[in-house]
């Protein structure tokens, strides 16, 4: 391999780095030896092309687009949404948009406030593997190098199309919060692949933005126990501003720690234990897309409260009121016990982050009001007499034929005792939005509709929708952001 001359010494040591991997791959092939995990999934994203996704997936990549950005719009005057949008603008110049303005910030940054935006209100899309996690979370980062980078539309699908198969493919093959860690952890690679693929970088390189992104920036799972703060809705953010950043070092030839995940102290050993991932089943070539095993939500709530809303609302109609309620058993998974329905805050969140992830709140703030909306974590909410009454009424447990239903279905079962003596039961497995019952085009402009129409008329909102159904038709990308402001 020949060095240019004009590298410095850390781009001379990228090289011969990117040497040493291509020299040792011949000795691997001919012992079967797997090349190390960063490796193939940097293989897979340099590969991947807008022509490998089917019209199916680039329709639901689409979907999820519009509505993570309608999403943000509903999100941007928000406390925390405002301080991490003020510090991104404060950098002064860029070349990437941020959501709500006209103004320009770095990718990282713009990626940063952009991605708080989407996910503050807790209403972007899901997806639910051995982990639950928000691939949607990706989207800013996409978004934000795809338009620095004088990407086409169809660059930007790809991108997006990438991440979230990144994401979905790791959170289906380990669990991490049991362990003490939280879902953004797998936001990091998928991010910094997706940053790096529109960057055009080389499969070495790829695997350097990997090595980087993760190395540094594992996230602790105290984001979502006890008492929420402002950072459970920021902590997905900062892992694309991360992963963003990764590839925009590893373009420069800076190198990070290999292997990343089978090293002795690497991810398998000191995060998640070991895990197997066959990238060669990921999407492409007939294999469909993990996307398509997304879910949109109906409600501004945590995954595993969103099928306790219908069944709560079930109860209150059969009961004929709150008022007949003497007691009430939520059954859930183990993972909706564990993050929705164990902690004693749960009980009295004095934060919309903790209301929002809080079976008992959840279901009796439903109970109350008929419905869970952007406006159910109001402090008035939160301070309600009645809703401290009914929710006192409430107690929460796992039960492991519902956990056993996962990932397939996010099951609650609602067991009410009247004060006349009867007993009602309500289970819901899934909502509107989930797999089995995925949104139309109507469906996603309606929610679409209800989140930006604070922010948009009418008219505005008709030539955004226009505009990002027909996305895979730009040349470029500029202004389109801008346009949302």
């Amino acid at each position: 391999m020949r060095i240019p001359a004009d590298l410095s010494r850390r781009q001379v040591a990228a090289w011969l780095a990117a040497g040493a991997a291509l020299a040792a791959a011949p000795a691997r092939a001919a012992s079967g030896e797997e090349p190390p995990l960063a490796d193939r999934l940097a293989a897979y994203a340099h590969g991947l092309r807008f022509e490998d996704l089917d019209p199916a997936t680039v329709e639901t990549v689409k979907v999820h687009l519009i509505d993570a950005l309608g999403c943000g719009l509903a999100a941007l005057e928000a406390g925390p949404v405002r301080i991490c949008r003020a510090i991104a603008l404060s950098d002064g110049a860029g070349a990437a948009t941020v959501l709500g303005t006209d103004r320009r910030s770095s990718p990282e940054l713009a990626a940063f406030a952009n991605g708080v935006a989407i996910r503050y209100e807790d209403f972007n899309d899901v997806y639910v593997g051995r982990e639950p996690g928000h691939p949607s979370d990706t989207i800013a980062a996409c978004l934000a190098v795809a338009e620095a980078e004088g990407a086409t539309g169809r660059d930007l699908i790809a991108s997006i199309a990438l991440a979230y198969e990144v994401d979905c493919r790791l959170l289906d093959a380990a669990e991490v919060t049991g362990r003490g860690w939280d879902h953004p952890v797998y936001s990091l690679p998928a991010s910094a692949l997706a940053a790096g693929r529109l960057m055009r970088l080389s499969p070495e390189a790829l695997t350097q933005a990997v090595n980087l992104a993760i190395n540094g920036h594992i996230a602790m799972n105290q984001t979502r126990v006890q008492t929420l703060s402002d950072w459970k809705g920021v902590a997905d953010a900062e892992a694309t501003r991360a992963g963003v950043f990764a590839a925009r070092l590893a373009r420069a030839g800076l190198t990070g720690p290999a292997p990343i995940f089978e090293g002795r102290a690497g991810f398998f050993k000191q995060i998640s234990g070991p895990f197997a991932v066959d990238v060669a089943d990921f999407g492409g070539e007939g294999r469909p897309f993990r996307i398509a095993r997304c879910g949109i939500k109906p409600y501004p709530a945590q995954v595993y409260c969103l099928t306790a809303i219908p069944a709560a609302l079930a109860i209150a109609a059969g009961a004929g009121g709150v008022d007949a309620i003497r007691s009430m058993r939520i059954d859930t998974t183990r993972l909706g016990y564990v993050t929705a329905g164990r902690d004693r805050e749960k009980w009295r969140p004095t934060t919309k982050d903790t209301a929002d992830h809080s079976l008992p709140y959840i279901a009796a703030r439903a109970m109350l009001d008929g419905a869970i909306t952007n406006d159910s974590y109001s402090p008035a909410k939160l301070l309600d007499p009645s809703l401290l009454a009914l929710i006192d009424k409430i107690t929460v447990a796992e039960d492991p034929a519902l956990t056993a239903m996962q990932p397939e279905a996010v099951p609650n079962r609602l067991t009410a005792t009247l004060r006349d003596g009867r007993e009602i039961v309500r289970q819901v497995d899934d909502v509107p939005g989930f797999v089995a019952r995925p949104m139309t085009r109507d469906d996603v402009e309606r929610k679409f509709r209800m989140n930006a129409g604070e922010r948009l008329d009418a008219l505005k909102v008709r030539r955004v929708l226009d505009a990002f159904w027909t996305i895979d038709e730009r040349p470029g990308l500029a202004g389109l952001l801008a346009s949302l402001s």
